[in-house]
């Protein structure tokens, strides 16, 4: 059984925002790859209940907790979630 991906884009197709987010968040000078799953939550009336007003939004669910980060954000405000939630991605001096 897999495991649920750690960090998740919680969107929908029709949304510009959300794909502005996605482009934003490929384009981050990070030392690996991210790996982001793209949820759409059109397709599920709780996530859909939940978040309608709120996306796009990056989620990430840790070990103990769940972290979220709203749109609008800056590169810089992605890196630092990332480096927040423990990713193993750095957050560069610049």
């Amino acid at each position: 059984m897999s495991e649920r991906p750690t960090l998740q884009l919680l969107a929908t197709s029709a949304c510009s925002l959300c794909e502005q987010a996605e482009a934003l968040l490929a384009t981050l000078p990070l030392p690996q790859p991210l790996e982001v799953e793209w949820v759409d939550i059109s397709e599920d009336e709780a996530l859909l209940a939940l978040y309608a007003g709120r996306i796009p939004l990056l989620l990430h669910r840790g070990p103990v907790d769940v972290r979220e980060l709203g749109w609008p954000f800056t590169r810089q405000q992605a890196l630092q979630f990332l480096g927040d939630c423990g990713n193993g991605h750095a957050t560069p001096d610049s």
